[in-house]
């Protein structure tokens, strides 16, 4: 048994650059409206900003370490590239996320308080077609900054965002889903790994419910984000009558190997960034 299961922890550190790959394939499609970018310079600015994100508030290191690969002038103008990448991520999660906890308020809360579950399945029904139509409207989600006197000076890097149309939109959709998909099967089986014996149904509900209330709590950095993913899947899973010492040790390797390990190698491309920035400036 323990040699099986040790070729799924191989195959979970495998996966690690095609979620990054498919990062990469978003950065590459969004960039092209400010200069060409190769796939593998899109990839390089991304561990350059995964590596950044570690170590700043609010991932803000993320954006730095897109933007100053770029060559073009208008490097500013990334920002609103970026956020535009970082939600369709959002909305991925929350469309997955979304039926991953339907499964929870059916099972758990239907029979004891239906109208509340009634409420929650609305409110998550609302918030999808909500993040929906923020997404395929970029451009009103500019005129509402616009709109905003103190924010109205950021409207510049953000005009971009009004650029993408509904036809590339959705291919950047499918590539979150697609990179979503390579998470959830990577905490899927660590959770085997780790001995966590479920049906397929409640593997899928409870990572997709975990990255769910992982993306909508605020959190400060990369640590404190690891915090809430932690509590969420320690929880959900706990409501599925696994035991919390193994789900936390499967949703901390899972931070490990995606998050960890490939912000020491992005290291290497911030080291070589600034190298090659001394020699241009000297």
């Amino acid at each position: 048994m323990q040699r099986p299961l040790s070729y799924l922890f191989i195959l979970t550190a495998l996966l690690i650059p095609v979620n990054w790959g498919f990062e990469a394939r978003k950065w590459q499609l969004l960039g092209q409206k400010l200069e060409p970018i190769s796939f593998l310079r899109a990839y390089r600015s991304v561990m350059v900003g995964l590596t950044l994100g570690f170590i700043t508030p609010n991932r803000l290191g993320d954006y730095a370490g897109r933007v100053l690969e770029l060559k073009s002038r208008q490097r500013l103008e990334a920002i609103g590239a970026i956020f535009i990448g970082r939600f369709c991520q959002l909305v991925a999660t929350v469309l997955a996320g979304s039926g991953g906890l339907l499964y929870f308020i059916l099972v758990f809360g239907w029979r004891s308080y239906p109208g509340v579950a009634m409420s929650l399945v609305a409110l998550l029904v609302a918030l999808c077609c909500l993040m929906l139509l923020l997404l395929y409207n970029a451009k009103a989600m500019v005129a509402v900054v616009a709109a905003i006197k103190p924010f109205r000076s950021f409207v510049p890097y953000l005009a971009i965002m009004g650029s993408y149309n509904s036809v590339e939109m959705t291919r950047l959709l499918w590539l979150s889903l697609g990179r979503y998909a390579v998470f959830l099967m990577q905490f899927v089986m660590l959770l085997v790994l780790f001995e966590v014996r479920l049906t397929p149904l409640q593997y899928i509900s409870g990572v997709s419910g975990t990255f769910f209330l992982k993306s909508v709590v605020p959190s400060v950095s990369l640590l404190s984000d690891l915090g809430v993913r932690e509590l969420s899947a320690m929880y959900l899973f706990g409501l599925l009558g696994q035991e919390r010492l193994q789900v936390l040790s499967a949703s901390l390797s899972l931070w490990l190997l995606n998050i960890a390990v490939p912000s020491a190698v992005g290291l290497l491309f911030v080291l070589r960034l600034r190298l090659n920035r001394k020699r241009v400036t000297v």
